[in-house]
This record gives C-alpha cells, structure tokens and sequence, in this order.
C-alpha cells in the first residue's frame, strides 16, 4: 500500500484521448470566457469613469455660468436703474424752467433784476 500514484500508467485508448481533448477544449474555454469577461468588466469600468468624469466636469461649468449669470443680472439690474435714472433727467431737461434753474445754479446765471453773490463754502 505504499506505492504512490505515480506509478500508475495512464491508459492508451481512444476514449482517453477524446477525453484528453475535451479537457483541453473545456480549459480553453474557460480561458477565452475570462479574457472575455475581463475585457467587458475593464470596457465597463472605462465607460463608467469617462462618465463620472464628464459629469463632474459638467457640473463645474454649470457653477461657473451659473456664477456668471448671478452677476450678469446684478449688472442688468444696475443698468435698468440707470437707465430709469437717465429717462427722468432727459424728460426733466425737456422741461424749460429745470434748464433753466440748472443754468443759474451751475453756470450762476441770472435773471433780469437778480443779483448773484458769491460766497466761500466753509464746512
């Protein structure tokens, strides 16, 4: 009993080498399908990050147009008050008497019997 199995002979029959082959061919596809496998596992995992990536590359130019749109409105906000501003004026300059009263407090001019004195402003 203390012979060991590398003794034994292997049996040189048909079956054994169909048998043989059918080892080889089942091993052979094991190996294609994990190769397969692998390369759809890494297509995947490739696919997924290049995703991952435009998504947050996506999102950080959302912030920034977001950013700018935030202060494009302010500026509009800013320019729409000017502009109320500058529509009263040009309706005030269309009214003589404030041309007028703007002429004598900017430029001292005066009307017929009126005398302009001027003083130093001491604060």
């Amino acid at each position: 009993m203390s012979e060991s199995n590398d003794t034994i002979a292997r049996i040189k029959s048909d079956y054994m080498k169909q048998y043989d082959a059918q080892l080889r061919r089942e091993k052979r596809r094991r190996k294609r399908l994990f190769r397969r496998i692998m390369a759809s596992v890494l297509f995947v995992t490739l696919v997924l990050g290049s995703l991952t990536l435009y998504h947050f590359k996506q999102r950080s130019v959302q912030a920034e147009i977001k950013t700018e749109y935030n202060e494009l409105e302010k500026e509009m906000a800013k320019l729409e008050k000017e502009e109320k501003n500058l529509t009263e004026e040009i309706s005030l300059l269309k009214n003589d008497e404030y041309v007028l009263d703007l002429a004598r407090t900017n430029y001292f001019l005066s009307q017929e019997d009126e005398l302009i004195f001027l003083t130093e402003d001491v604060e």
